[in-house]
């Protein structure tokens, strides 16, 4: 290769918003992409658990075509009626009452969290409080960052919004010292599986408890399944492992399967909230994302893709375990389906890059937690490569720091 072919990729005008690694991908196929300097990667980051397909999937590629040659954009001021058929499904897969469509997980966060405020008003409650949680992540707005329990996101842009509870996970009794008896409270809000926050599950009695809590209050129950959500978990949604049904669900992330998409379900609690005027947008409900929501279920359901998300996580898992549990260094390894964490005691940053350097992709996210989030076609020899890749950098990294 050139000198220009393999150099170090820079983005000189782009806003310094991320810190990238020196890499920019060409193009994938399945769980694979190539950089543009042609070297090869196993995809278990997918996007941040978007690529839900894998990449060039060869019957969503051809759908996303057809669509785009015949209309991309139309505008809320018309039908789309695509819209109506993804939320058919949606509706049907969570048993819950309708959909709005918006275009990212922060649009249907910040959708949820209108949708409680005007609950309350709407109860003749002046000052609406919305109960959410510990280490939590829902957006960058300004409203889902003040939803947000991480005070390093938040720093600088203050002040917050007004009108938030935060309580622990887990802790049943901190949720009701926090709450019952407080006339203002409309709304508990959470991930069921957090994210960003470490992969930290939610534990089905807890949530029995709190969906009970809120039944008894008269208030929603309102589940964030932006990352969880969409079949990782080797379910439609996470919290369905418990048995229970939320009033306000936001989707986005694996719903496109990488392009751009987010979705608020509501149940018959919120079902008609909003009417016309109260909430809007642009690019939501286009028919070029409600064409990848449909196909994307679609063909979940023809390649059976939940019980693979369950049975290749499952069998990840277990290699993973076998190696590192018990192992000096280790804190934890947790989560569901194909949506999991390795929490290491330390910082562990720096294997995003010596993981990419081995041809691995995947990230760290709450400073110490390897988070692995891969496509959900994602086979069992190919879970089997992201253990061999992973495991002896796990190792590497916990021996140069003991």
């Amino acid at each position: 290769m050139n000198a220009a072919a393999t150099a170090v990729p820079s983005s000189p005008h782009v806003m310094n918003t991320y810190g990238r690694l020196p890499i920019a991908m060409s193009h994938g196929r399945g769980c694979r992409v190539w950089d543009v300097n042609g070297k090869e990667y196993l995809d278990a980051l997918a996007g941040i658990a978007v690529n839900t397909l894998g990449h060039a999937h060869p019957k969503l590629v051809p759908a996303l075509q057809d669509q785009v040659a015949k209309l991309i954009h139309s505008s809320n001021y018309y039908h789309v009626p695509n819209q109506e058929v993804l939320a058919r499904m949606l509706v049907e897969r969570s048993g819950m009452t309708n959909v709005f469509f918006c275009s990212s997980g922060l649009e249907a966060n910040e959708a949820a969290l209108k949708l409680a405020r005007k609950y309350g008003h709407d109860k003749g409650i002046e000052r609406p409080e919305i109960v959410v949680y510990e280490k939590a992540f829902h957006g960058r707005s300004i409203a889902t960052l003040s939803a947000t329990g991480n005070p390093k996101v938040q720093a600088g842009f203050g002040p917050l919004v007004e009108g938030f509870i935060r309580v622990p996970l887990n802790d049943i009794e901190a949720l009701k010292k926090a709450t019952v008896g407080n006339p203002n409270v409309v709304a508990v809000f959470f991930e069921t599986i957090q994210g960003e926050g470490g992969v930290n599950p939610m534990r089905a009695q807890y949530l029995q408890e709190v969906r009970a809590l809120c039944d008894a209050q008269d208030w929603l129950l309102m589940i964030d399944e932006v990352q969880c959500g969409m079949g990782r978990t080797g379910k439609w949604f996470a919290h369905q492992w418990a048995g229970i049904q939320p009033d306000v669900m936001p989707l986005a992330k694996g719903l496109g399967s990488g392009v751009p998409i987010g979705a608020v379900v509501a149940g018959p609690k919120a079902a008609n909230i909003f009417q016309p005027g109260n909430h809007g947008t642009t690019f939501g409900g286009n028919p070029l994302a409600m064409r990848a929501g449909v196909e994307t279920i679609r063909i979940m359901e023809e390649e059976g893709l939940l019980e693979n998300a369950a049975t290749v996580g499952a069998h990840l898992r277990g290699r993973l375990e076998a190696a590192l549990l018990g192992k000096p260094g280790v804190k934890d390894i947790r989560g569901q389906g194909l949506m999991l964490g390795i929490e290491l005691d330390k910082p562990c940053g720096v294997i995003t890059q010596r993981a990419a350097d081995a041809g691995l992709l995947l990230s760290v996210t709450a400073d110490s937690v390897i988070r692995l989030v891969p496509p959900l076609i994602m086979t069992t020899a190919e879970a089997d490569e992201v253990a061999a890749i992973l495991l002896p950098i796990i190792a590497a990294f916990l021996a140069e720091n003991a």
